[in-house]
């Protein structure tokens, strides 16, 4: 049996939309992936804008954005599907949709993009609120991506996406995995790049022509939660707010800045990644993420890593869609009523099968 997916992803980091027509069949009772199209849809200033404000917009805009960023996101598919010659038969959305609100201590966790406007839209089987029900069982309901690493990327010991946060997933048995959130990564970089008219700091050119600022170094480097034990998940504001609070003190080049805190990635990327090292098994770490084409960061990661980890950059389009192709694979792991979230990543009290079906 293949089935046919489409995959949505909207990251932190607020680059776009990624959308990727992902067809998922079994093979040696193993899941097989094939990528059939893909695609990135820049978000224009104004959605930009909308978004990155929305946290502290009023509960009534909130509902407006929400049914807004539903219907954009199905004229998208639609434009999608019309493009590739997708056949809607049979077709099953999985959508992220996109992170407002994550409060996983407080309860509850919050991505926009309404699922009954995008089936209304689409005539296609939507699949969305991927976190809550893990939240809802105690889980910090992130990250949800390790289930689809486990299963469609076999051979490696740990899984480093570098998107608007670093997350890492460990995998500590046939079974099981463990992951967290490591810090924010492009969220930080990109704000920053922003100020000298840049989108983001393309192979990290910027930030090799600054210089390290040891004193912020050093302050970022002692954030609180890096000494929290996992599981635990980042907020987008943790980046765009708090980290980004802890720079602007610091009255330095926009190159210093951005040479200080790509070392701080460096640092905290490399320090889990060390820290997890497993005796028995090779150490490969699979990378993934826009933060995998910044030359730079990865050479200095590479610096701090002990010498037999191997870091592995696949391919651009894992590389690019890796998130959207694992959104695809929930959706349809919730369709077919199976777990889609790992109780060993997120410190639930169980594994569960999370997402909202809409057939509108």
């Amino acid at each position: 049996m293949r089935y046919n997916t489409i995959g949505i992803m909207s990251g932190s980091s607020l680059d776009g939309i990624d959308i990727a027509n992902v067809e998922f069949y079994h093979e040696d009772k193993e899941w097989k992936y094939v990528i059939i199209d893909a695609d990135c849809i820049p978000y224009n200033k104004a959605w930009e804008n909308t978004l990155r404000r929305l946290p502290t917009a009023s509960a009534f805009e909130y509902q407006v954005v929400h049914h807004a960023f539903g219907k954009y996101i199905g004229d998208l598919v639609n434009e999608f599907i019309d493009q590739y010659k997708i056949s809607k038969k049979e077709l099953i959305i999985g959508s992220h949709g996109h992170t407002v609100f994550h409060e996983p201590e407080k309860g509850f966790t919050s991505q926009i993009g309404c699922g009954a406007t995008i089936s209304a839209i689409t005539n296609c089987t939507t699949v969305t609120d991927l976190r809550a029900g893990d939240v809802a069982l105690g889980g910090q309901g992130a990250p949800i991506v390790p289930i689809g690493e486990h299963s469609l990327w076999p051979g490696y010991s740990m899984y480093l996406n570098i998107g608007g946060i670093a997350n890492l997933s460990v995998r500590i048995s046939k079974k099981e995995s463990i992951a967290f959130d490591i810090c924010a990564a492009n969220s930080v970089l990109n704000i920053m790049a922003n100020k000298v008219d840049q989108p983001f700091d393309k192979d990290g050119l910027i930030a090799s022509s600054g210089t390290i600022d040891n004193n912020l170094l050093e302050e970022l480097n002692k954030v609180t939660y890096y000494q929290q034990p996992y599981p635990k998940s980042l907020n987008n504001s943790f980046g765009t707010d708090y980290i980004m609070g802890i720079i602007n003190q610091y009255k330095i080049s926009t190159e210093d800045a951005l040479r200080t805190y790509t070392e701080h990635i460096a640092v905290q990327i490399a320090k889990c990644i060390n820290e997890h090292q497993q005796v028995s098994i090779p150490n490969k770490v699979l990378i993934t993420g826009g933060g995998a084409m910044n030359t730079y960061l990865i050479a200095l990661i590479k610096q701090y890593i002990n010498k037999d980890i191997v870091l592995e950059i696949p391919g651009k389009s894992v590389i690019n869609y890796k998130e959207a192709i694992v959104m695809g694979y929930i959706g349809l792991l919730r369709v077919l009523n199976k777990t889609n979230v790992l109780s060993t990543v997120t410190g639930a009290k169980r594994n569960s099968i999370n997402g909202c079906i809409w057939n509108v």
